[in-house]
Formats: C-alpha cells, sequence, structure tokens
C-alpha cells in the first residue's frame, strides 16, 4: 500500500510520518503531483495558519489535484481546516472538499485560546473510521480554529461549545486533533484510516 504525505510545510509531518511507522507504513513525504495522483492513501498534515498552508499548496500547484483525488484522503490538524471552504483566520479560501467555514474559539472564562490538552471525543454518527472509539476515548488538541458541527460531522468534542473533532465527505476525511499525540486512540484512528 503506497501512502503518502503531503509535503505542505507543517511541523507535524515528522512526528505523524513516525505514527505511521509504528503502524508498520513507511509514507513517503511528497509534493509531486504524480505520486500524490498514484498513491493508495494521503494524508494532508499541518500545523499552522490557514493562510501560508494554502499559499504553500498553491505554490506546488496542488490545489486542483488535491481537489480532483478519489483515494481516501486524511487532512490532519491545520490539514482538516484547509479540507473546508473557507477559514476566518486571514480570510482564507480553502478547497472547498466539505461545506464548512472555520472559525476562531471565542474566549471565555476557563477557556483559553488556543484549546490545548486532552478533550474527550464523542461519536456522533457510525463510519469505519471511529471502529474502536468509545465514551472513554481522549485525544490531544492544539487549536485555535475550529470546523463547526455539520452532517460532515462524526465525532465531536466540547470546548464552550461542540466543534467537529472527525470529519468525512466521500473519500475526504479530517481529524482535527493530532493522532501522533493521542496515544493508543490516535493509533487506532489512523490504522482505521489506512484500512478504509
Amino acid at each position: 500500500m503506497a501512502v503518502v504525505l503531503v509535503d505542505a510545510g507543517g511541523t507535524n509531518i515528522g512526528s505523524v510520518r513516525y505514527a505511521l511507522q509504528r503502524l508498520g507504513v513507511d509514507a513517503a513525504l511528497t509534493s509531486d503531483a504524480q505520486t500524490i495522483r498514484n498513491a493508495d492513501k494521503v494524508i494532508l498534515p499541518g500545523v499552522g495558519a490557514a493562510a501560508p498552508g494554502m499559499a504553500r499548496l498553491h505554490e506546488l500547484g496542488l490545489v486542483e489535484l488535491m481537489r480532483s483525488l478519489t483515494q481516501p484522503v486524511l487532512g490532519v490538524c491545520l490539514g482538516m481546516q484547509l479540507l473546508c471552504e473557507r477559514s476566518e483566520e486571514s480570510d482564507t479560501t480553502c478547497l472547498g472538499l466539505i461545506p464548512a467555514t472555520v472559525h476562531r474559539f471565542v474566549e471565555a472564562p476557563g477557556l483559553r485560546v488556543p484549546h490545548m490538552g486532552w478533550n474527550r471525543l464523542k461519536a456522533t454518527a457510525s463510519h469505519p473510521l471511529l471502529k474502536g472509539l468509545d465514551e472513554h476515548s481522549w485525544a490531544y488538541f492544539v487549536h485555535s480554529y475550529a470546523v463547526p458541527v455539520g452532517n460532515y460531522s462524526l465525532a465531536v468534542a466540547d470546548y464552550g461549545g461542540e466543534f467537529s473533532t472527525v470529519i468525512a465527505r466521500g473519500n475526504f476525511h479530517g481529524m482535527q486533533f493530532h493522532p501522533e499525540r493521542s496515544a493508543a486512540v490516535g493509533a487506532t484512528l489512523l490504522k482505521n484510516f489506512l484500512e478504509l
């Protein structure tokens, strides 16, 4: 099975790659369009801001390619947000694959932004990506912007209100948390993606 990590400049690429190696998969890091097109599974990792993330995809000539992929695709953290229509962060137009606008968390007493640390995942739909997820599943988050809940949501968490933590629409999937930092839960969900 050929799995590729899209080299879109995310700082979590090394840790995602290592998490996949622990599952027996050596994912190639690439920005080559043909390699991405021919892969069995495509992962778009990302840490940072939406505008530079999209600028990097444009610079590499990968925007239309990403939109045209038919194999399973997984966006991780910022990568998940880039799958959406737009982000309020610098009013950025994203890939437009998930019908949602990414919003910034609203700061409130006891709710610091960024949302950083462990939070419980609650499944809201049945999907092969969630196999093994139960009410005791926690994941590790670091983000200031979030995807609202919609008909693409598979799982949510609560931080001053519910937001999407796992999403899917067609062959496009996303995880807002860092599966590579989320111990057994993260490993399980990555394994589920590889088995799609």
